[in-house]
């Protein structure tokens, strides 16, 4: 097997060619050009950052994104879906609300912005792949819809899988709720009775009827009848309704690269990596801590496992910046050397996510790195 191209561009610039400049000829340089978008959806799916966290994509970048995929004849949205946990992310309404907040709008991105899986988290087209972990995957309806995929991933440790790159973005981000609830847990939901007030919605919006109201009108969950759909989660207004967190390490990550495949799946697609601001936690927090390393640069390719395993080889590479986060953990070495995404997270292995990439057809191990 041949090895894939990852283009990489660095940080420098001079007047008269701007970052932006330097994007635009990094992601012709890897090909993106060779898609025929003339009147095809276009999803760029990308996370617009909790509130509070400074370190995700800026606008800009996507706005550069979008009005080329415009000038080549495509109709693109930016897109996310709602998160499983309770934040400024779980609903429609509060991430468009989020997303404004933190500069992706029509305005300054130049097209719309589409919560990918409706309202609540519960609009979802199911994609069968028959995979080892994932029979059929629960992606948001308007990715799923979509006829090409553009991911934008901001690269940066990550607390379930090492770090987060294209295939955190891609699988996570794109599942509905109830896909999210699969990747996280390999358990039912639950209900916290204490929180439970009675309200009933979560026995209304049960499609398997396996919620009923007590005696003391809390809500319980019939084992028999659930089928782990997250719809009680997704409803419920009093956090009573919850996620078991319970799913190993190894696993979640084994089912984020099927979901990926799954998303991906008979669609040209094309993966942008943005090595900067490398964060040791998730965007999903409403902070981030320092960045472990100096800022890289830029990374695209059309195979999503290689682009992450270049941008992992790069951040282990690269020099750990005095007073972060990895000064307070103890040093992991794999292979003889210094992993700092093991280091951050000692119970998991982020490249079990590739390799069961590369397992499943999702793409390869190996690459070429072409700098431009």
């Amino acid at each position: 097997m041949s090895k894939s191209k990852v283009y990489f561009t660095d940080l420098r610039t001079k007047p008269g060619y701007n970052m932006l400049d330097k994007l635009e000829r990094l992601v012709k340089s890897a090909g993106i050009e060779k898609i025929d978008f003339k009147n095809k959806y276009v999803a760029i799916k990308i996370h617009f950052g909790e509130p509070g966290n400074l370190a995700y994509i800026r606008p800009n970048y996507a706005s550069r994104i979008v009005k080329l995929i415009k000038q080549l004849g495509g109709k693109p949205f930016l897109t996310d879906a709602n998160t499983l946990y309770t934040g400024r992310r779980h609903n429609a309404l509060d991430h468009l609300d989020a997303a404004y907040e933190n500069g992706f709008n029509p305005l300054t991105v130049g097209c719309q912005i589409i919560i990918a899986d409706g309202l609540k988290g519960t609009e979802y087209r199911e994609i069968e792949v028959n995979l080892k972990h994932t029979k059929s995957a629960k992606i948001g309806s308007a990715i799923a819809d979509a006829d090409i995929i553009i991911s934008m991933n901001h690269f940066k440790g990550h607390e379930m899988t090492g770090f987060g790159g294209a295939l955190k973005n891609i699988g996570m981000g794109s599942g509905s709720r109830g896909g999210k609830l699969f990747m996280h847990s390999s358990s039912k939901p639950v209900i916290k009775l204490k929180n439970c007030v009675g309200c009933g919605m979560c026995v209304r919006s049960c499609a398997h009827d396996a919620i009923t109201l007590n005696e003391n009108k809390k809500a319980v969950i019939d084992y028999e009848k659930c089928v782990g759909c997250g719809q009680c989660v997704a409803v419920c207004q009093f956090n009573a309704a919850q996620v078991k967190w319970d799913e190993a390490a190894v696993v979640a990550s084994e089912k984020i690269a099927e979901y990926t495949y799954a998303v991906l799946k008979d669609k040209p697609h094309f993966h942008i990596n943005f090595i900067m601001d490398v964060s040791p936690n998730c965007d999903c927090w409403s902070n981030n801590d320092m960045p472990i390393i100096p800022n890289l640069g830029i990374a695209a390719s059309f195979d999503p496992v290689a682009l992450d395993k270049a941008c992992a080889d790069m951040v282990n590479n690269a020099p750990m910046l005095h007073g972060c986060a990895l000064e307070s953990v103890e040093h992991v070495h794999v292979d003889g050397e210094f992993d700092k995404f093991t280091s951050l997270y000692h119970k998991t292995d982020w490249r079990a996510t590739l390799k069961h990439g590369e397992e499943i057809g999702l793409g390869s191990l190996e690459y070429e790195l072409i700098k431009v």
